[in-house]
């Protein structure tokens, strides 16, 4: 893509997935457990982002690092193949890139097997800045939490220089805190953030209370613009300081791995809002991709074209 204008740009990790389901505890007593299917994958917060945005017909930028192996060599491939620029995806010797054990039980839930040392856990505010002022109107920070050495300080510094060119959009999502952060931890890059997407699990941890309701009011409290809570089953909730927005998740006949569904619901999101839906059709469009993800073993495996979401979104 070279300096050709980038619609969005997601940064964060970009990974190799082996998956392996349904699983039982019962591979840790007999020591041999016969599995369904065993599947090698791509995935990683950003990377299935990032796909999903491309394959809807935006033109993506990944900011990402990976070790200079095999598995960086695959992933670098995959990235190109998908139509994603990899001009800002740092490629590092001697760096392992991650590769992650996914096991996946009988209801779709998965657990994950992590590499403490891999390239996921090595992102760093040095890696991202030389990119920042040419990168898209919308601006995915798609893996807060996932790199140690991006701490609170470094996200505020990288999410002011974000927010420095006017009108541009921060979305941020989150996985699980590593070190115990709190909502009154992150009270300076809040106020930089337009829309935030942590599930609810995600989002009980920073606030200490469990109430998806209330959560949504504290982060818009402390400076977010608009509180996107992804509720699984539920669907999300939305807030803003005017409204409340309750949306319905698609229904799922067959939930079978649920590894990636929140990437694919911020993904969702996003393309909604750069054809600048209402915040509720943003919602049920991820929503309506959500869905898709979870009937498919594979993070964005299922999800080829935006033809099979839109369908789905026009009948919720």
């Amino acid at each position: 893509m070279g300096a050709e204008k980038k619609d969005i740009t997601v940064i964060g990790n970009a990974i190799v997935d082996v998956l392996a389901g349904p699983v039982s505890r019962d591979v840790f007593r007999l020591g041999s457990h016969s599995v369904e299917k065993i599947k090698l994958s791509f995935g990683g917060d950003a990377l299935n982002e990032a796909v999903l945005l491309s394959r809807f017909g935006k033109r993506v930028e990944l900011i990402s690092r990976l070790g200079k192996d095999e598995a960086g060599h695959r992933v670098l491939g995959y990235i190109r193949e998908n139509g994603i620029s990899a001009d800002s995806v740092i490629v590092e010797e001697g760096l392992d890139t991650s590769v992650n054990i996914v096991l996946v039980d009988k209801k779709g839930e998965r657990y994950f097997l992590t590499n403490p040392n891999g390239s996921q856990r090595k992102l760093e505010e040095g890696d991202l800045m030389p990119y920042l002022d040419s990168a898209g109107d919308i601006v995915s920070f798609a893996s807060m939490f996932i790199s140690t050495s991006l701490d609170i300080p470094a996200m505020t510094r990288v999410f002011r220089r974000i927010k420095s060119r006017p009108g541009r959009i921060l979305a941020v999502d989150v996985t699980k805190t590593k070190h115990g952060e709190r909502l009154k931890d992150l009270k300076e890059l809040m106020p930089y953030i337009d829309y935030f997407f942590p599930n609810e699990e995600e989002a009980a941890l920073l606030t200490g209370t469990d109430d998806a309701y209330v959560n949504g009011e504290l982060f818009v409290k402390a400076g977010v613009k608009c509180a996107v809570i992804k509720r699984g089953r539920q669907g999300c909730l939305i807030c803003t300081e005017k409204e409340m927005i309750e949306v319905p998740a698609f229904p799922v006949v067959d939930c079978v791995d649920t590894t990636g569904a929140g990437d694919s619901f911020a993904a969702g999101f996003l393309w909604a809002l750069s054809e600048n839906y209402s915040l509720a059709d943003c919602g049920r469009f991820g929503c309506a991709v959500s869905s898709c993800s979870v009937e498919c073993v594979g993070a964005v495996d299922g999800i080829l074209s935006i033809e099979e979401p839109m369908r789905r979104f026009s009948v919720m």
